[in-house]
Order: C-alpha cells, then sequence, then structure tokens
C-alpha cells in the first residue's frame, strides 16, 4: 500500500468514538499534569501507564500520546504565569513568556504557545509521516562523535544570550556543566565532589534547580522592589494582531522543521530543541535585544521546536525501537506490556496501530488547540490576584514540587540555595539560561564525549575526521567569536561615521 492509502486508514482507526475520547481525555490529563511543578510528561505518562492496560493497544498508545503533549503545553502554562516551568523543555519559553505575563501579556503569549505549537506540530507530523524513513537514515549518520559536536555547538551558542558581555553567559554555561558533574560518574562508578554526602551522590535534581533560579529567585526580586500590584489582564487582549501572528507562524514553521530533525536524533529529547529554536529565532530576528524581554517570538520559536522534537522522537521509537527521549522510553514499555516490538516490523506487522497512532497526534494537537485558545483569557486572569495572595502560593507550589520530586527535605533546601543564587544572578547581569542548557546538556556531552574517545583509542582528532561533526564545530566556533566580531564592526562603522561628521555641525 502507498503512504497515501496508509495516512487515510491511520485516520479511520484515529477517529473512532473511542480513541477520539481516550485522545481528549489524555491530553486534558496531560495538561493539567504538566502545569504542576516538578511532574513533567515522563512522570506523567508513567503514573497514568497502569490505567491504560485494560484497553485495547492502539487505544491506549493513544492515550498516553496525548497525555504526552498535553504535559507539553500545560508545562507551559505554568512557566508563563508563575515562572515555574512544569517540564524542562517549557525553561525556555519562559524567557520570554514570563517578561510578556508581566507586562500583561499572558493571554497573547498562551495564545502564541498554543498557535506555534499546533502549526509546528502539524508540520512534523507531516514529516513523520511522509519521510520517517529518510530522516531515520540521516539520523543514523549521528553517532557519538556527531552528538558531541552537536550538544557543544548549542553549548557554545550561550555567548549569545548576553550579547554586550559574552563573558558572562560562558561563565554560566560553564557553572552548568560544573554542577552537572555533581554525582557519581556514570562511565567509572567513582563519586565526584559529593564530599561523602549521599544525597549528593545522584547530583543536583534539575526541576529543583530550576525552580529555584526561576520561580523562588523571581518572588525574591518581586519582593525586593516592593509595591508589585496585580497584572491588568482583559480578555480581549488574547487576541493576536496580523503583525503578531505573522512573528508566531514564521517561527512556527521553521521550527516544525528543526525541532523534527533534533527531536529524530537518539537522545536529543526536545529540551535542546528548544534551546536551538530559541536562539536560532534570535539570530534570526530583526530585534534580538528584545529576546528576554517579551519577545512574541521567543515564545513561538521553543514552543514550536519542543513540540515538533516530541513528534520526532517517535522516529527512531516506532521505526528502530530505540527511545528518541525519556518519556518515549517509558512509552516503549506500554509497546512491550501490550506484546508490541518497536521496530521495522511494526509498521508492517501492524500498520493500523503505527498509522492510527501518528494520525492522533495531530488529532490531538488541534483538541490541545481548540481547549486551550479559549482559556488563555481564563488562565491569564490569575495573573489578576494581588501580589500577597499570589506570591504565598507560588512559593507553596514550587516548594511543595521540590518536595514531591524525592518526597523528602534535600529538595526544597536545594531549591532555595538555588533561588538565593538566582536573586543574586538577576541583580548582577548574569543569565540563568546559559547555567540550565550546561545542567541538561553536560551528562549527555560526557556520555557521548567518553564514547567517542573510547572509539578512537583516545584520539581526540575523530571529531575532525568525521564531516558531520567537523561542520558542527565549525558553526560553534563560529557562533562562539559572532558577538566579539559584531560588536568590533560595529564600533569600527560608529567610529568612521563620527570622522566623517563635518566640524562645527
Amino acid at each position: 500500500m502507498d503512504t497515501l492509502t496508509l495516512v487515510i486508514e491511520g485516520f479511520q482507526t484515529a477517529v473512532s468514538p473511542e480513541n477520539l475520547l481516550f485522545c481528549l481525555l489524555g491530553v486534558m490529563l496531560g495538561t493539567v499534569i504538566g502545569m504542576m511543578p516538578g511532574l513533567g510528561s515522563a512522570t506523567g505518562v508513567a503514573i497514568l501507564l497502569p490505567a491504560t492496560v485494560a484497553l485495547e493497544p492502539v487505544t491506549a498508545l493513544i492515550m498516553l500520546a496525548g497525555i504526552y503533549y498535553g504535559c507539553q503545553y500545560g508545562a507551559t502554562i505554568s512557566a508563563v504565569l508563575i515562572a515555574t516551568p512544569g517540564d524542562p523543555a517549557s525553561v525556555v519559553t519562559m524567557f520570554d513568556g514570563y517578561p510578556m505575563a508581566q507586562a500583561g501579556k499572558a493571554a497573547k503569549a498562551l495564545a502564541a504557545a498554543a498557535i506555534a505549537s499546533f502549526i509546528a506540530g502539524t508540520i512534523s507530523i507531516v514529516l513523520l509521516m511522509a519521510a520517517a524513513p529518510a530522516f531515520l537514515t540521516i539520523a543514523l549518520q549521528f553517532g557519538a562523535p556527531e552528538m558531541t559536536s552537536l550538544i557543544l555547538l548549542g553549548m557554545l551558542s550561550v555567548a549569545g544570550f548576553t550579547a554586550k558581555n559574552p563573558f558572562k553567559g560562558l561563565s554560566m554555561g560553564a557553572l552548568g556543566l560544573a554542577i552537572a558533574t555533581v554525582g557519581i560518574d556514570s562511565q567509572s562508578g567513582v563519586g565526584r565532589f559529593t564530599f561523602d554526602q549521599i544525597e549528593l551522590f545522584g547530583g543536583f535534581g534539575f526541576i529543583e534547580i530550576v525552580i529555584g533560579l526561576f520561580a523562588i529567585a523571581e518572588v525574591m526580586r518581586q519582593v525586593g522592589r516592593g509595591g508589585a500590584r496585580p497584572i491588568k489582564t482583559r480578555f480581549r487582549d488574547m487576541k493576536l494582531t496580523r503583525q503578531e501572528f505573522a512573528e508566531t507562524a514564521k517561527p512556527a514553521i521553521r521550527q516544525g522543521f528543526l525541532g523534527f530533525f533534533i527531536g529524530a536524533l537518539p537522545g536529543a529529547g526536545a529540551t535542546l530543541a528548544a534551546f536551538f529554536g530559541y536562539e536560532t529565532e534570535r539570530r534570526l530576528s530583526k530585534r534580538p535585544e528584545r529576546f528576554g524581554r517579551g519577545e512574541i517570538s521567543g515564545v513561538a520559536g521553543p514552543e514550536g521546536a519542543n513540540n515538533a522534537a516530541t513528534n520526532g522522537a517517535f522516529v527512531p521509537t516506532l521505526t528502530l525501537g530505540i527511545p528518541g527521549s525519556g518519556t518515549t522510553a517509558i512509552l516503549l514499555g506500554a509497546f512491550l506490556i501490550f506484546g508490541l516490538r518497536p521496530g521495522p516490523l511494526l509498521m508492517v506487522e501492524q500498520p493500523d496501530l503505527a498509522w492510527g497512532l501518528m494520525a492522533s497526534f495531530w488529532i490531538g494537537n488541534l483538541f490541545l488547540l481548540a481547549l486551550n485558545l479559549p482559556l488563555a483569557p481564563a488562565f491569564a486572569s490569575i495573573l489578576r490576584i494581588p501580589y500577597k495572595y499570589l506570591f504565598p502560593v507560588i512559593v507553596m507550589l514550587a516548594l511543595l514540587g521540590a518536595f514531591a520530586i524525592e518526597n523528602r527535605m534535600w529538595g526544597v533546601w536545594i531549591a532555595c540555595a538555588f533561588g538565593l543564587l538566582g536573586y543574586l544572578m538577576n541583580r548582577y547581569g548574569f543569565p540563568p539560561a546559559p547555567l540550565i542548557l550546561g545542567l541538561v546538556l553536560g551528562p549527555e556531552m560526557e556520555s557521548q564525549l567518553s564514547r567517542s574517545l573510547s572509539i578512537s583509542w583516545g584520539d581526540p582528532m575523530i571529531f575532525l575526521a568525521r564531516p558531520i561533526s567537523a561542520v558542527l564545530l565549525a558553526l560553534g566556533f563560529v557562533l562562539l567569536l559572532a558577538p566579539t566580531v559584531t560588536r568590533v564592526i560595529r564600533s569600527r562603522v560608529r567610529w568612521r561615521a563620527g570622522e566623517n561628521v563635518p566640524v562645527g555641525r
């Protein structure tokens, strides 16, 4: 059968009343779970997996997939409104989403996120259906050296987060990498920087750090300013202007392709895609200085990349049986529970299930758009609550999320400590984004670097000997030098312009 016939049959499977009902239930539950700090899509899918055992395999997998991308959008809601991302990938959306909320544009930020997610999700689903084998061939070219170079490229892009002082961005990225080394070395099993404290054997928790750096630090900053008033939001503020829609749609289209490709790389994940999406849009923007201050493209770019990467992660999962992310690893377990084995034969032996599942992705994204666009003003109205009532609730939710991860006070102390650090960083102009990026990419970079050097018997030239790796390293070098070169060129242009001004004018 040709691809079009399989797609039609997949939609016939996905639109059955039972599958539609459980797809809707999945995205609704996912949205609620995603809004809760410290949970995220992997936890949401794991919690609700036992509840799907009694369902038909295709229905259960459609519901679990709905929970997956429902969590992604739910995490965006809490990131935009209270600077507390429910999922690591939503940290990037918060960089501009939260400033928009503080400017009374929370509904527009949430609407832009929903629209960008739908557009990029649609593109990535078409790519998943039409070009999965071709993308799989490209993805398989990315071995350990290529993945190391790709991650290094992402790390070197942090210089752009502080155009006036790239050193601050790089230093925060290095600090994030250093924090990521705390704990048991995955290669040797030796403890690093644990100081014989059992709590440090597992390293610092990512969610606790994010809660501290953003939620706790933001409350401290607002309280320190004094006189904070509730943010005025109006229901008509949700309506995007034609220009704002264009600034949402264009990044979403670009990130639909980029996010899908990054998501298709085994182990890359939506967080890396979101960072690349944000940095790409910042560099393409005519107003890069507005990023981080409430730029709508800074919401649409990472949100589109995030959603596209979520769909892209199913490429290695469905075609090779290799999870593309932590959540798809849990979904892979769900396949096995139902007696299914993802891999090259899945689409041949179980075409109704495979294509029905892929078709349900688009239906689930449509449900999310239909549900969350009308609800965006209602979510935004939370910010009308006076700060003297809102701040204690934010702190309570943040610390409850930090505690719930391991059910012990250690997470709470970590969140408070990084809250103080985040407050000081904000006060002295050090961006938290590079620290988060280093923390996210550090363990994976270390693992891929170790594998690369094992393959080459310790020869670092392997990174230049592999063409894809060499190109990625060259791009990273360009990104590293770009802020300095741009600043030098601008200063010379200004100097020459001043030199040509006639005397006496």
